[in-house]
C-alpha cells in the first residue's frame, strides 16, 4: 500500500462515526464532509444530503456524488457506509478502537472492515482507473455513501424514492460482503433481509422483594424466557403460525452452488468457537444459513446484572429480537404473524407492548445468467485465476433492496470480508491483502466497463 493511500486510510478510520449514536452526530458529519472532499479530488461533484429532523433528533447525512462519463457507457452507482458499529465492550480491545494499528498485515480498528475499509479501497480503484483512462472513455459514476447502514438505514431508505434521477443507473456496485474461503472472488447472489424489534412485558407496579412477593407475584424475568423460548420448537423450527407463509425456495442449481463453496462444520467451528447447532435440526448449514428465515434473541434483559446478589422480583423485562428473511416472504406479514404470537402466549399477569420496530426490507435473490453476472465473473477470473463463486449470503444490507428499486439498476455485490475481520467485534481488523483485492476489483470493473 502507498504511504498516501494508507494515509487517507487512517484519516478515515480516525472518525468516531458510529451513526446510531447522538453523541456522534459531528463525528458523522465530519466524516461525510471528508469523503466529499476526497471525491471532489478526482472529479465528483458532491452534496451532503441533510435527513429531516425527526422527534428532535437529527440524522447523520447522505453524501450523493456523480462524475458524468461518456454517452453510451453503463451508469454505475456506487454504494457504501461511513458509519460503524459501536465500540463496545471497550475493555476488549487490544487497541484503541478509533486509532488503526498495523500488526502482521492487518489495520485493526473500528471500520477497518465494515464498511470504511471495503468502500474506501474499492473507490480507490476506482480513482486509479480513472487516472490511467487517458483518452478512453469512462462510465458516468455515482455515488452514494450513507451514516445509518448500522442502524437501520431510516433517512435514507426515505430519502431515495424522491431522488430516483439522481440515483438512476445500469450497475448497483456494493463492496460490503465477504469472499469465499482464501481470498477467492465471490459474487452474493442475494440477502436475506431483516426486521428488527423490542418486546417488553411489564407487571408489578415496581421492583419487589423476592422473599416477601416470591410465589405470588408473577415475575416479568421468568416471562420473557417463557415467552422468546415458545417462537421456536424443540427442533429448532420457527412456531409462528404463517411465518413462513409464501417462501420461495431456491432452485436446484443456487442450492448446488452454494452447497459447492460452503465452509465445513468443522470450519464453524473453529470461528465461532461452539459447534454450529443452530437453527432446525436435519438442515444443513447453507439451507440454514442462505435460504432459511429465523428469528434471533439478541439480547435478554430483566431485574440486577451487578456484583453479587439482589433478591428482586424485577417489574419489568424486554427483550431484543430481529428477523431474518428470505425471497417471498411480506415484511409486515411477517411481523404481523410474530406480533399475534407473541400475544397469544404472553405469561398471565404480564403486559406486553412491542416497540422500536423497524421493518427493514426484504430479502432478494438475482439470477445466475444475468449479464452483469457474466462480466462481473470475467473480471475476477482475470483477477483470481481460480475464478469466482457464487454465495447467497445469510447477512442483510436492507437499503440494497430499496436502492435496487429506486435506481433501476442490476445489483452487483463482490466483497472482500473473511471471518476473522471480527466485525461488529471488538478488534475489527482488515488486511492489506484484503485492501488490496478491493482496490483491484474496483479498477478493473471499471476498465472493463
Amino acid at each position: 500500500m502507498e504511504e498516501n493511500i494508507r494515509r487517507e486510510y487512517y484519516e478515515l478510520l480516525r472518525f468516531e462515526s458510529v451513526g446510531a449514536d447522538p453523541l456522534k452526530l459531528r463525528e458523522c458529519v465530519n466524516c461525510a464532509m471528508w469523503l466529499k472532499r476526497w471525491l471532489e479530488s478526482f472529479g465528483f461533484t458532491g452534496e451532503l444530503v441533510m435527513p429531516p429532523v425527526k422527534d428532535g433528533k437529527a440524522a447523520p447525512p447522505v453524501l450523493v456524488a456523480e462524475r458524468p462519463g461518456a454517452e453510451g457507457l453503463p451508469t454505475v452507482l456506487v454504494y457504501g457506509h461511513y458509519d460503524v458499529q459501536p465500540v463496545d465492550p471497550v475493555a476488549d480491545w487490544k487497541t484503541p478502537p478509533f486509532e488503526p494499528t498495523e500488526i502482521d498485515g492487518r489495520v485493526y480498528c473500528r471500520g477497518a472492515q465494515d464498511d470504511k475499509g471495503q468502500s474506501f479501497a474499492f473507490l480507490c480503484g476506482i480513482r486509479d482507473s480513472l487516472s490511467s483512462a487517458g483518452d478512453r472513455p469512462v462510465p458516468t459514476l455515482k455515488v452514494v455513501l450513507e451514516g445509518q447502514e448500522e442502524s437501520g438505514s431510516e433517512a435514507l431508505m426515505a430519502l431515495a424514492p424522491t431522488m430516483r434521477k439522481r440515483l438512476a443507473a445500469d450497475i448497483l456496485a456494493v463492496c460490503d460482503t465477504g469472499a469465499a474461503a482464501g481470498l477467492r472472488p465471490a459474487i452474493v447472489a442475494g440477502l436475506r433481509g431483516v426486521s428488527h424489534f423490542t418486546v417488553r412485558l411489564s407487571g408489578p407496579s415496581r421492583d419487589l422483594h423476592s422473599g416477601e412477593y416470591g410465589g405470588i407475584a408473577p415475575n416479568p424475568a421468568q416471562a420473557i424466557a417463557e415467552l422468546v423460548a415458545s417462537l421456536h420448537n424443540p427442533d429448532g423450527s420457527i412456531a409462528v403460525a404463517g411465518f413462513r407463509d409464501g417462501i420461495e425456495p431456491p432452485t436446484e442449481e443456487e442450492r448446488r452452488a452454494a452447497e459447492a463453496t460452503a465452509p465445513t462444520e468443522a470450519a464453524y467451528a473453529e470461528d465461532i468457537g461452539c459447534e454450529p447447532v443452530g437453527g432446525q435440526r436435519g438442515k444443513t448449514i447453507v439451507q440454514r444459513n442462505s435460504f432459511e428465515p429465523t428469528i434471533e434473541i439478541n439480547g435478554i434483559h430483566a431485574g440486577y446484572g451487578g456484583p453479587g446478589s439482589k433478591t428482586v422480583i424485577p417489574s419489568e423485562a424486554l427483550a431484543k429480537i430481529s428477523m431474518r428473511l428470505v425471497p417471498g416472504q411480506s415484511v409486515r406479514g411477517v411481523f404481523d404473524a410474530v406480533r399475534k404470537h407473541l400475544e397469544d402466549h404472553t405469561p398471565r399477569g404480564m403486559k406486553l407492548s412491542v416497540e422500536e420496530y423497524n421493518p427493514g426490507a426484504g430479502g432478494f435473490r438475482l439470477p445466475l445468467a444475468s449479464p452483469i453476472f457474466r462480466l462481473a465473473a470475467h473480471v475476477l477470473g482475470e483477477l483470481d485465476e481460480r475464478g469466482a463463486v457464487f454465495q447467497w449470503d445469510g447477512a442483510s444490507i436492507p437499503v440494497v433492496s430499496v436502492l435496487r428499486e429506486a435506481s433501476g439498476a442490476a445489483p452487483l455485490l463482490v466483497g472482500w470480508g473473511q471471518p476473522e475481520d471480527r466485525i461488529h467485534s471488538p478488534n475489527e481488523s482488515y488486511s492489506l491483502a484484503q485492501f488490496d483485492k478491493a482496490r483491484a476489483w474496483g479498477r478493473r470493473l471499471i476498465a472493463a466497463l
